[in-house]
């Protein structure tokens, strides 16, 4: 168990339904600036992870991500976020949440505990040696987290962890664990707050900086997003007008509508 779970430590408030509105949000606000100071210092750890999961998707693998409740609602958000973001294949970067896709929206009964169903999801991609699984708990408690990773490992799968607790047991069947303490939540116990916004930041500095190292950015743009609406059209239509800087409009128009995305109407405008 870890040496202390902070995530579970008495809020530093006291009579909070006492407070005012304003007193309420500037708390809370107090409490969210914590958060990027903290991921701040552990960027070694997380640049570690990330360049192990860069090479793996490189060479044909596969980003899973496993979690419960809030951990894994956040999970499937930023797995579901990278094929439109990045024009990736939609099973390059998979979200699985204990209790499953119902789980999302309203929480099942000990899902999080069911200790054999983690694997069992897994197997279910025919995972591999060739992929990399994150496991992604507050608490670092979670035995549905936890034993997957631990299935994983036995596999000779790479494996990797997010937690808001030192010490925590999912840490130790992670080959690249990361743990972020941020203090006790505004509620007692609240993960959904610090430790979900802690997170949410982590899940984020994984994916974009293992897209870009997979070459889906160009400078600062998303070259490869999928045209899924009329803002997103007119933004690429802008790119390529700033990227080949003497079309105009029209002939950039034409350009993304031929090739169906801005890297490739780029690449074939300048041959």
């Amino acid at each position: 168990m870890p040496s202390k779970r902070i995530t579970e430590s008495d809020s530093l408030y006291q009579d909070i339904e006492k407070m005012s509105t304003t007193e309420i949000l500037n708390n809370i606000n107090q409490e969210d600036q914590k958060v990027a100071l903290a991921i701040k210092e552990i960027i070694p750890a997380i640049e570690k992870l990330v360049d192990c999961v860069a090479d793996k998707l490189k060479h044909g693998g596969r980003l899973f991500y496993i979690g419960a409740g809030t951990s894994g609602r956040l999970a499937l958000v930023d797995a579901s976020e990278c094929p439109p973001t990045y024009g990736v294949p939609q099973d390059m970067v998979i979200g699985i949440i204990a209790g499953g896709q119902q789980a999302m929206f309203k929480a099942v009964e000990n899902a999080e505990d069911d200790t054999h169903q983690a694997w069992k999801d897994l197997s279910a991609y025919k995972i591999t040696s060739l992929d990399f699984v994150v496991g992604v708990a507050a608490s670092g408690t979670t035995p549905y987290v936890i034993e997957g990773l631990k299935a994983c490992q036995t596999e000779g799968i790479q494996t990797g962890s997010i937690a808001c607790n030192f010490n925590s047991p999912v840490s130790q069947y992670a080959n690249f664990p990361i743990e972020v303490e941020l203090g006790p939540e505004f509620i007692t116990g609240s993960t959904r707050m610090k430790s979900g916004t802690a997170q949410k930041l982590i899940l984020n500095m994984i994916s974009t900086t293992a897209m870009i190292k997979l070459d889906r950015i160009k400078g600062n743009k998303m070259v490869n997003m999928q045209l899924t609406n009329h803002k997103l059209v007119e933004r690429g239509i802008q790119m390529i007008m700033d990227e080949l800087k003497t079309i105009n409009k029209e002939r950039a128009a034409e350009l993304l509508t031929k090739h169906g995305s801005v890297k490739l109407a780029i690449e074939h405008a300048k041959d």
